[in-house]
C-alpha cells in the first residue's frame, strides 16, 4: 500500500486472480490469475511510468531475484510467485501491461488498493492519508475486460474460470491504514472492519458468479509486529507490548479482529456455495510464527527491517530514510530476515507463507488438499 502523507505500506488489498487450470487431484495448474495490492503488485502501478515518490521502483527493490526493481515491493518474488513456480507456470505479468498472453495468469495488483470504494474514505474526512488506486471492484473490472482475450463465450469463460486458481488478497491493509494514519480513534476504526470483510466476500462473490470455483482469500498481516508501526507508535508503555514477541497489542488485535469477520464471512459463502472450495490464506499465522521463533524458520531477526534506516533504532526504520530513499542501507543477508523494508516481508518469508498455503499450515484448507 502507498501513503501520500505516511509512509508507503504494505496493505494495498491486490485481488490476485491466479487463473490456474487443475486437475481432478488439483495437482496441475495451467493458468493462474490475482487481483490484490501492495502485497502483491507485480508492477501494475508502474506499466505507464514510474510515480516520482514510489521507492519500490528503485534499488534495492527486487535485488535478490530478479536483480532490479519490478514493482514488487520486496527483495524477489512474492508469494503468488512461488504458487506460480510451484505448478510450472510462468510468473503472472501485471494485467496492465501490453503485450502480454495472460491465458497462463495475470496480476491485477496494483499498490494502494482498497476493498472499500474510494468514496467512503472521502466522505469520512480520510482519503489525503492513503495512495488509492481503487478498490477490489476495480480490479474485478480489469478481469471483465480481459475476458475477451481469455474466453470466447460465457459459458466458455465460466467453464475457464472453474478450472482456475482465484487468489483474492489479501484486502483491508490500506482501508485501516487511511483511518490509522489519520489519527481516527481506534473505537471508531473498528466499526468499519464489518464494512471491510463485507466488501471482500461481496467481490469473492462476484467471482463465484463469473465461474470460480477455486478461491483463496488472505487475511492481514499482524501489522503490530512489523517496524513501521513499532516505530510510528512507539510508546514507553510496556503494558503496550506483548512481553512475548515485542508486538503492539492494540494493533494486532485489529488484524485478528478484521480475519476472524473475514473467515466469518468466508465460512458463509461456502455454505452458499458447497461447489466451491474457499480457502482461507493465514498471513498472520505465519507472521506471528516467524516473530516468536524466527530461528526456526532460519531468520536472525524479526522485527528488524533488513532495508533501512542504516542501523538506526531497534527496529532499522526511519520515515526519512526508507528503503530506496537517501539515506537507507540493506543488510548484507535479506533471507535472515522476515522484515524486507519495514512494511513488507522478504522473499524468504514470502517463499514460506506460499508452501504454507500450498500444503498448510498456513492456508484452511491447503491449495493441495482435495
Amino acid at each position: 500500500m502507498a501513503v501520500a502523507h505516511a509512509p508507503q505500506r504494505r496493505r494495498g488489498v491486490l485481488l490476485l486472480l491466479l487463473v490456474a487450470a487443475l486437475d481432478q487431484e488439483q495437482e496441475v495448474v495451467h493458468g493462474h490469475l490475482q487481483l490484490r495490492g501492495l502485497l502483491s503488485d507485480a508492477g501494475n502501478l508502474i506499466v505507464n511510468g514510474t510515480p516520482k515518490a514510489l521507492t519500490t521502483a528503485r534499488p534495492p527493490y527486487g535485488m535478490t531475484f530478479f536483480r532490479k526493481p519490478t514493482g514488487r515491493c520486496s527483495n524477489g518474488r512474492l508469494v503468488v510467485d512461488f504458487l506460480a513456480e510451484h505448478f510450472g507456470l510462468p510468473l503472472p505479468p501485471p494485467s496492465q501491461a501490453k503485450g502480454k498472453d495472460f491465458k497462463k495468469g495475470a496480476n491485477f495488483a496494483i499498490t494502494g488498493a482498497t476493498a472499500l470504494e474510494y468514496s467512503f474514505f472521502k466522505a469520512h474526512g480520510i482519503d489525503q492519508r492513503i495512495w488509492n488506486t481503487g478498490s477490489i471492484n476495480t480490479q474485478i473490472g480489469w478481469l471483465q475486460d480481459m475476458k475477451p482475450s481469455l474466453c470466447k463465450s460465457e459459458q466458455d469463460c465460466k467453464d475457464y474460470f472453474s478450472k482456475s486458481l482465484f487468489v483474492v488478497g489479501e484486502f483491508g491493509g490500506n482501508d485501516y491504514n487511511a483511518p490509522l494514519f489519520s489519527g481516527v480513534r481506534f473505537s471508531e476504526i473498528k466499526t468499519y472492519v464489518p464494512l471491510v470483510t463485507k466488501a471482500i466476500a461481496n467481490g469473492v462473490e462476484k467471482l463465484i458468479e463469473l465461474g470460480a470455483t477455486d478461491l483463496l482469500v488472505p487475511g492481514v498481516l499482524p501489522i503490530g509486529c512489523f517496524p513501521l508501526y513499532l516505530t510510528l507508535y512507539n510508546t514507553s508503555s510496556k503494558a503496550d507490548y506483548n512481553a512475548r514477541t515485542g508486538c503492539l497489542r492494540r494493533y494486532n488485535r485489529l488484524a485478528f479482529h478484521h480475519n476472524r469477520e473475514l473467515k466469518q464471512q468466508l465460512d458463509e459463502l461456502q455454505k452458499k456455495y458447497p461447489k466451491t472450495k474457499i480457502m482461507y490464506g493465514d498471513y498472520f499465522k505465519a507472521a506471528m510464527q516467524f516473530v516468536v521463533s524466527p530461528g526456526k524458520f532460519g531468520f536472525s531477526t524479526a522485527l528488524q527491517a533488513c532495508c533501512g534506516a542504516g542501523g538506526q533504532g531497534n527496529y532499522n526504520f526511519n520515515l526519512k530514510k526508507k528503503c530506496g530513499e537517501q539515506g537507507a542501507s540493506v543488510c548484507s543477508n535479506p533471507s535472515s530476515y522476515m522484515s524486507w523494508d519495514g512494511i513488507h516481508m522478504t522473499e524468504a518469508a514470502y517463499r514460506k507463507v506460499a508452501d504454507g498455503w500450498l500444503n498448510g499450515p498456513y492456508a484452511e484448507p491447503p491449495i493441495l488438499k482435495s
